[in-house]
Formats: C-alpha cells, structure tokens, sequence
C-alpha cells in the first residue's frame, strides 16, 4: 500500500486531482469580481460585497498557501496565472509565501529569533493576538524579500510578478476607482492580515525545541473541509512536502508523539 510520502504519478493539468474544485471556486470568484467590476459602479451594492467576502477570501489564503508549498499545476504558465488570481483575492504574490514560510517560517518556527511568523517580542515575551496580526501583516513582504537574498531562484519571479500584479491593480484603480478599491485592494490588504490572524494560534506560546510539540491542531472536519486540511498542522510542518489531501493520514501516522493537549477535537469548530 502506497503511503502518503511515496510519490505518485502525476497525470493531466493538475498534479493532484484534489486540487480541481478548490481551483475552479477561486477562479469562478475571480471571474465573479472582474463582471462586477465592468458592470457595478455602486457603492450601496459594492460595499456590503466586500463584507461578504471577507471571510470566503481569507479561506482562500490557506489554498494560495498550499500552493506555494506544492505547485498546483505541472505547467509553470498555468501557475503564473493562478498566483495572479490568487494575489487579487489574498494580497499575496508569486512566491511571497514561498520565500517568507516555505523557506523562511517552516525552517526556522522553532527558533523565534529567526523566524518569520515568530510570536515572541524580542525580549522574549508572547505577543498578543493584535500585536502578532500587525506585525506579521505588515512585515510580509520586507521578510520575504530578505529570505530572497538567499534565493535569487525563487527571488526574481517573487520581484517580477509583484511588479506586474501591483501594477494592474494601480490601473484598475486608475480605471474605475472605487470599483478597483472594494473589489481589489482592499480585500487584498484585509486578506493579509486576515491570513496573519489566523496563523496567531498555530505555534503562539508553544516555546519548545520538540517539533512534535510546536502545533496546535484542529480536527474540525468543517475547518479542514474550508482550509484544506490546515488544521492538522503538526503534520504539514512535519513534511511541509505533503499534499494537503495527504495530511490526516500522515497526522494518524504521527499522533502518538503530539500531545493530546495540542489536539482540538470539537466537531463543529471552525
């Protein structure tokens, strides 16, 4: 029996099949915005929109991320286009979290001097749940770029396609202002910090050399249905290689080193 480590043959457009509806529903919202964008110049309807979609594009985050651990596609074009479609809905560009948490946090989240979603205060003490968000938020993309010295490989399309994407962006604005501003940058930038917000609870206050003791995880089949399977996050930091339809397998695998303290095992919480 094939285990969740073996790889396996990778067929059509797509490098794991899971990855189809969750790609066809972030498209079709892309879609969704740009329709509305041409069509709606109202701030009555615009407005109650972007509140709508706080939270279905914060969801998002959690599949742009695991893209950037595991590329979606088998073709480097077909996934320029989706980190496009991704980065409108998240505010995260080409290979951003790549550099900042594929290479940055999961190398380093058990050193908070060094890494870049540390919860620690340089004296040493935890940040709160504010200040963390902020923080995080507001260093993403000054902390990727210095993980990018370190790889110019994955640094020159991370520069390249933030460019390119804050430029459309500028021009959308440019185009139709307040359609650009509530459909556009400001879910990108709430995204963000939406994103950071929620990564508060993975590791806050869990001060320890042990990996296996370093995570919080929820087994909420509604939160792991929304995120991708996020919440088995010992797991994902475990083999951060994993397909993310992989991880509860791997979570059974390694269970017995994780504290019971650190799994959240509430039904219905997301």
């Amino acid at each position: 029996m094939q285990t969740v480590i073996e790889k396996q043959k990778e067929t059509g457009l797509f490098r794991h099949k899971e990855d189809r509806w969750p790609v066809m529903i972030v498209l079709l919202l892309t879609v969704l915005d740009f329709v509305l964008y041409f069509t709606v110049s109202d701030l009555s309807i615009l407005i109650p929109y972007y509140l709508l979609m706080i939270i279905p594009k914060g969801v998002i985050c959690a599949w742009n991320h695991h893209h950037q651990h595991l590329f979606t596609f088998r073709n480097n074009v077909l996934n320029r286009g989706l980190e496009f479609a991704y980065a409108l809905h998240t505010g995260v560009t080409t290979n951003l979290w790549r550099l900042h948490h594929v290479l940055g946090h999961h190398l380093n989240f058990l050193d908070q001097e060094k890494d870049e979603s540390r919860w620690k205060r340089k004296n040493g003490t935890k940040m709160g749940m504010v200040e963390y968000t902020l923080n995080v938020a507001i260093t993403a993309y000054t902390r990727g770029f210095s993980v990018g010295r370190r790889y110019p490989k994955q640094m020159r399309p991370f520069l390249f396609y933030t460019v390119v994407t804050f430029f459309v962006v500028a021009a959308l604005v440019w185009y139709h202002p307040a359609a650009g501003m509530m459909l556009f940058v400001l879910p990108m930038v709430t995204s963000l910090i939406f994103t950071a917000y929620v990564t508060y609870d993975h590791h806050s206050g869990l001060d320890t050399d042990n990996e296996f003791e370093a995570s919080r995880n929820k087994l909420s089949p509604l939160f792991n249905l929304l995120t991708g399977n996020l919440g088995y996050h010992t797991a994902h930091h475990y083999k951060q290689g994993v397909h993310w339809s992989k991880l509860p397998e791997l979570h059974e695998q390694i269970r017995g080193k994780i504290p019971e303290h650190l799994i959240q095992k509430e039904m219905i919480s997301i």
